[in-house]
Formats: C-alpha cells, sequence, structure tokens
C-alpha cells in the first residue's frame, strides 16, 4: 500500500497537457482531461493519480493526511515561467511614461535609461533589500498560478553584482514555495565602463565571472542578450562556448527587435532555448522547427512596448516545433509577473488556442528549463504542483480575462494557498 500525506479527491475536470515530455507542433491543439480523478501525494512527489475504486485498493492515507476535496474545481499543473529577470534593483515607471509618448526602449536606453539605469539601482542594493524584493515579487507571482520560475541575472554586469544577484536567488529559493531556476546572464548588456570594448566585456564575463558562478554552482544555465547595439552572433558564440565548457545549459535572447541569425545560432549551439524570436526570417523558423531548442515566445513585451508586432507562433507549431511562453518579468520592456496574463496574451495576442497555450505555459515551459521530468503536468513521480481552479471548466480559463481563479494551489505536496488565502508563512 502507497502511505498518501495529501489527497486530492473528486476532481471534477482533471487537466494534463498533451504530453508529458514536451509538445510539439498540432498536437499542441489537445490536452488529457479527466473527470472525478484522485491525485494522492507522498511528501512532495505525486504517487497517485486516477479514481476512487483503484485509490482505495492501492492507497492508504497517513493519520495526519490532508484531504481536499475538489468536486467543484479543476486541477491544472502549476504554471512554468521559463524566463524572468527577478533579482532586479529599482522600477522605471517613469521611463514607462515616455514611452507611452513616443519614445521607443532604444532612445530611453541612449538617454542613460533602459538596462543601465536597472544596473546601477541593482548595484547599489545590500543582498538583504534585494532579496525582500524577490520575496515581495514570488508572492504576487505565487498568488497568479506560478509554481516555478526561471531567474537571470544580468543586472550587474561587474563580478560582486551578478554574484548578489545569484546569491539572492539561491537563498529565496531555500524558503519561498516558488522554485527557481538560476541563469547567468552576466551578458545582458555593455556596462559604461566597457563602453565599446564588447569583446574585451565578454571575455571578462566569460574568463573571470563565470568560472566564479559555475565553482559556486549558482546558476544552472548561461544567457546571452544576442541583438543590434548588444552582442552579435560571433560575440554571442564565444560566450555560449566558455558556457558549455564550463557545464552551464544554453540559453540565447534572440531576434528580439532585429534578425541577425541568432536562432540559428541556438540550435548550432544546442541551446535549450531561444527567447523573444520576433523577429525570425523564415529560414529561422523552419531550422528552429526542426530542432530540439524550445522557443520561448514573450508576448509580454511586444504587449507592454505597444510594438505591432509579435512573435510567429502559428509559423512555429505549423512546421512542428517546441513552443513555451514566458513572461520576460523585468522593470524595463515587460513589467508582467502573472503567468496566468501571459497564457492570455497568448490565446488574445498570438492567436494560440486555449489549449495550445495551457500546453506552452506547463510542460513546454518545463522542457525549456529541463525541468519536464518533474514538474509540468500531474502523474505519478513528478512533483505535487498543483492549481485548484474555480471554474467551470478548463476553457473557462480562457474565457475570463483579469480572473484570479485559484482558489487553492499545492506546491511540492504543501498546500500555500487555500480558499484564496494565502497560507505561506516564512
Amino acid at each position: 500500500m502507497i502511505d498518501i500525506t495529501l489527497l486530492i479527491r473528486n476532481v471534477r475536470e482533471l487537466v494534463n497537457p498533451a504530453d508529458d515530455n514536451v509538445v510539439r507542433g498540432g498536437r499542441l491543439n489537445s490536452l488529457r482531461l479527466s473527470r472525478n480523478a484522485w491525485i494522492g501525494a507522498q511528501g512532495e512527489f505525486i504517487r497517485f493519480v486516477g479514481f476512487e475504486d483503484d485509490f482505495n485498493k492501492s492507497c492508504r492515507l497517513t493519520p495526519d493526511a490532508v484531504v481536499i476535496d475538489a468536486s467543484d474545481l479543476v486541477a491544472f499543473p502549476g504554471f512554468v515561467d521559463p524566463h524572468t529577470h527577478l533579482p532586479f534593483g529599482g522600477t522605471r515607471q517613469d521611463e514607462f511614461r515616455l514611452k507611452l509618448q513616443g519614445v521607443d526602449y532604444r532612445e530611453i536606453a541612449r538617454r542613460g535609461g533602459g538596462i543601465k539605469r536597472t544596473v546601477a539601482d541593482t548595484r547599489a542594493m545590500t543582498r538583504e533589500e534585494l532579496a525582500a524584493a524577490v520575496e515581495k515579487r514570488l508572492d504576487r507571482m505565487l498568488l497568479s498560478g506560478t509554481t516555478t520560475c526561471e531567474a537571470k541575472s544580468g543586472y550587474g554586469l561587474d563580478l560582486d553584482t551578478e554574484i548578489k544577484q545569484l546569491e539572492v536567488v539561491d537563498a529565496v529559493n531555500e524558503f519561498h514555495p516558488v522554485e527557481l531556476v538560476p541563469t547567468f546572464m552576466g551578458a545582458h548588456e555593455i556596462p559604461a565602463e566597457f563602453a565599446g570594448r564588447n569583446r574585451d566585456f565578454i571575455d571578462f564575463m566569460a574568463g573571470e565571472v563565470m568560472p566564479r558562478v559555475r565553482e559556486r554552482n549558482l546558476a544552472e544555465f548561461a544567457d546571452v542578450f544576442c541583438e543590434e547595439g548588444v552582442f552579435s552572433v560571433a560575440e554571442a558564440a564565444v560566450y555560449m562556448d566558455r558556457a558549455r565548457e564550463l557545464g552551464f545549459k544554453l540559453k540565447i535572447h534572440a531576434d528580439e527587435f532585429t534578425s541577425n541569425g541568432a536562432a540559428r545560432l541556438a540550435v548550432e549551439k544546442g541551446a535549450r532555448s531561444a527567447e523573444h524570436l520576433i523577429a525570425m526570417t523564415p529560414d529561422e523558423i523552419s531550422v528552429i522547427s526542426a530542432s530540439d531548442t524550445a522557443c520561448i515566445l514573450l508576448p509580454g513585451v511586444s504587449f507592454f512596448l505597444k510594438m505591432a508586432k509579435y512573435a510567429p507562433a502559428r509559423e512555429v507549431i505549423e512546421q512542428n516545433g517546441i513552443v513555451a511562453l514566458g513572461s520576460d518579468f523585468n522593470p524595463g520592456s515587460s513589467m508582467i509577473s502573472s503567468q496566468l496574463f501571459i497564457f492570455h496574451l497568448g490565446v488574445f495576442q498570438l492567436g494560440l488556442t486555449i489549449e495550445e497555450a495551457l500546453n506552452a505555459v506547463t510542460i513546454n515551459a518545463a522542457y525549456s528549463i529541463d525541468r519536464q521530468h518533474s514538474i509540468g503536468s500531474l502523474v505519478p513521480g513528478k512533483k505535487m504542483d498543483v492549481l485548484l481552479a474555480d471554474i467551470p471548466d478548463y476553457s473557462y480559463l480562457g474565457y475570463h480575462p483579469g480572473l484570479i481563479p485559484w482558489h487553492t494551489i499545492i506546491k511540492s505536496g504543501e498546500v500555500v494557498v487555500q480558499g484564496f488565502v494565502p497560507l505561506y508563512n516564512p
């Protein structure tokens, strides 16, 4: 008999993605649905998914087991946000007002704002101040349904602050319910002290900072901003090669505003994901769709910057590619921390079906941060990360934008929100 410490019984509708590993192309438009299902966990992990009769034959409740009746609730896997810049200092709402007046993102950067301003704010913060800011942001992300998120550095652009950002991610990850996946993104921008010396800065990050991050195991992935005005394909390749030598998994900011071959570079270097991809060419779409590199699309950027153009989600799906959605939560180009809102942008702006968008924020988002074996679907062996929504059925989630439907949230077998009330205490 399997001892069960947490049981969700009589789930009105259990929603699982089309596959437990990754979903490509046309299969994105399908889900696996069960009614009156039971989900049992032992500690952090799911041990049973099925129906009452089979549960009674193979499982038993421990004396202190938590039992949740979900007769009126719909169960989803916890949402995964595979692209955030979570540990940043300060905010830039004044720049946002300029954007609303027609000043674009790159012009603000040329005036001394943008990433460089956030770098200065992040450098000035103590570890304690930065950790408090990160914790507060995660509290809100959890309430929107995010149970796992990637977190990039890149607002330090020097040794001490890059390390500080990743130390904060590591420290908060020890106690906060939202699970963090750390990414070193030292090559996010060129700091003033390296102005005009891109290659020197790449060599500094790859030769001095990156090894320190690796030695201390502060990041799992390495990322680089390959874009006109930032780092070229050749410079990004040097950075990625060094990261791979040191044992990092690879990510790349690619083709956000212009196409320079970065999506193709992602495939050539075996990157786990390429992110943004708004400006991909038809040739790049074909290359990346035929690969195992996930396309993390970030519709919040186009929305927040009021761009007319969104990433070519439909073209990637039609060519059997891997589409995931992320928030790109950052203070300049996407001050959006809700993965539920990103799900809605996927439906309303990228032209995804509800089924496609759900696959993109669960199993495909998990795949794009190499967590598909532990999260992203509700099956035995994976973590008990469950969202219980007070809605009639899964399709209502897309139908009612602005609603926060999560009656109960469970992370790693622990109830952290119940009756819409947070239970989490650090």
